[in-house]
């Protein structure tokens, strides 16, 4: 049996997740990655620079920050290995446990839930513009339950599936790579002038190393929510990501809702093809059985996790 990684960090994720506590004292590795990229951003991503120049600029950017990731974890299986010798791998799957959200996710989605279960829609326009960058200010109870269901869904790829993926194929450095081009993406990878040329490396690097977890983290949405395969295959592409729409039709057909449609941005209405095409006004059970269906999909990689570390 190999070494059961992904198993144990799967496991401290959900126990502990990533300490409020530890956090005000250290901070994320992740936010190592956003101060790297915002470095670079403002020294390489001028106005007067020419598209060409912004585009290799970001290529760089995301060569290096992709290196500086592997590099670290290279280095830290090393030591762990030369320390540590046959339980090694404990360390290993404690160092990877801070590249999954799946405790995070669900503790910033059940807020959501339990603010509009009490009828207090101004807690769950803050709790849910937490999680999404729409305008929030003119949502309804409707709106939000939307809201977060998307994001919750969208989130099982690039939280959950797609750090598990790279964690088992390529071990910690795999992980922490991915940890790399997800941020870059997050923070530089937008259609915006600013960031189009600057942030096309991370955003088409992103689309890739998303492909295989986007379409797994569908399929375990809809075995976890016992349907929503006819939508997940007719309306996947009504998204603008070539991943995201994926777990989002999944989850839309699990619990018979239209999601997606028309949303704004800093003011701005975006008119947006629909996912689903089922009851259009989502409510705060619907969210509840989108967290129980999140819930089942988590523990369904669990179960894999370890049948892959028992058949290698």
């Amino acid at each position: 049996m190999a070494e059961p990684i992904a198993v144990l960090a799967i496991v401290v994720d959900l126990a502990i997740g990533w300490p409020a506590a530890v956090y005000a004292r250290i901070g994320h590795p992740v936010g190592g990655f956003a101060r790297l990229i915002g470095w670079a951003e403002t020294r390489w991503n001028t106005p007067a620079a020419s598209s060409t120049y912004r585009r290799i600029a970001g290529v760089v950017t995301l060569v290096l920050i992709v290196a500086v990731a592997i590099g670290i974890a290279l280095a830290a299986t090393w030591l762990a290995r030369r320390a540590l010798g046959p339980v090694a791998w404990i360390a290993i799957a404690l160092l990877a446990t801070p590249g999954l959200a799946i405790r995070s996710l669900y503790d910033h989605v059940v807020p959501v839930a339990r603010a509009l279960h009490a009828n207090d829609l101004d807690t769950a326009r803050a709790r849910v513009a937490m999680i999404v960058g729409r305008d929030v200010a003119s949502l309804d109870d409707a709106g939000v339950a939307r809201a977060a269901i998307e994001s919750l869904a969208e989130s099982v790829c690039d939280g959950v599936v797609a750090p598990l993926f790279w964690l088992i194929i390529a071990g910690l450095p795999g992980l922490w790579a991915y940890k790399a081009i997800n941020t870059a993406d997050s923070l530089i990878g937008h259609r915006e002038e600013r960031w189009r040329a600057f942030g096309w490396a991370a955003a088409r690097t992103d689309d890739v190393a998303n492909f295989v977890p986007a379409r797994i983290g569908g399929v375990l949405l809809c075995v976890a929510g016992l349907g929503g395969w006819r939508t997940m295959w007719r309306d996947a592409g009504n998204h603008a990501s070539p991943n995201a729409g994926w777990p989002e039709a999944a989850m839309a057909g699990a619990l018979g809702l239209k999601l997606a449609g028309p949303i704004a941005y800093d003011g701005v209405s975006v008119a947006k093809p629909y996912i689903g095409d089922g009851r259009p006004d989502a409510t705060a059970n619907d969210l509840r059985a989108a967290l129980g269906i999140y819930r089942r999909a988590c523990a369904l990689l669990l179960v894999i996790a370890g049948g892959v570390a028992w058949a290698l």
